[in-house]
């Protein structure tokens, strides 16, 4: 309650800056995520069986496939927005630190979801992939062509840490408040005022 009382947890009001289009990208991953979430859990209760041969499974999956499209169009919009912002300013550095490994953690939880299809389209992500990752010799402890271990990792272990990424980063939004845009320049006092019938205000710093 000290740290986040209701008014900052849940406020009924917003700064009228956030108005602006670049602010509605990260209401927007939410979105995203919270359908990626809610049509994963029909599937992973389904099995692939479903998901493939069954027209509401075609369309569950379907549906989990392009809100996880959305969600990473949203959420890097969202992330390079912010950066131009610098959305860091005013002691939100774990603000914009959870964010971005937010996005790092969603990377992964794709690619097991890529590999977890039981399709033709799986097989030769997850063979592609794993000479990827055995490059970089991480191959033997993230096994992409192990659909147990991919599927274990898709619909339990990398979905808990985005949502708990998440969940922080809103708290923190919520205890420090909305990054505002730059401040405007200000007019520079000693300028020469404009010339007569140019109808423009003098140099800005």
């Amino acid at each position: 309650m000290g740290v986040l009382p209701p008014e900052k947890l849940l406020p009924d009001g917003q700064p009228t800056y956030v108005a602006s289009w670049i602010y509605v990208f990260g209401v927007a991953s939410i979105a995203s995520l919270i359908v990626i979430i809610a049509s994963g859990s029909i599937l992973s209760l389904k099995g692939p069986a479903w998901w493939h041969f069954t027209g509401i499974g075609l369309f569950f999956n379907s549906i989990h496939l392009w809100s996880v499209e959305l969600f990473f169009f949203f959420i890097v919009i969202h992330l390079w927005g912010k950066f131009w912002m610098a959305a860091w300013r005013g002691g939100r550095s774990r603000v914009w630190v959870t964010g971005a490994i937010t996005f790092i953690v969603a990377v992964p939880a794709a690619l097991t979801g890529y590999v977890s299809q039981q399709n033709f389209d799986a097989q030769w992500i997850a063979t592609q992939a794993k000479d990827g990752l055995n490059s970089v010799g991480v191959g033997a402890f993230f096994n992409v062509t192990n659909f147990g271990q991919m599927y274990s990792y898709h619909v339990l272990l990398l979905p808990a840490a985005v949502v708990a990424l998440v969940t922080a980063h809103i708290l923190l939004v919520r205890k420090h408040g909305v990054v505002p845009p730059f401040p405007l320049a200000v007019a520079d006092q000693g300028s020469p005022p404009a010339a007569e019938g140019t109808g423009q205000a003098g140099a800005t710093s």
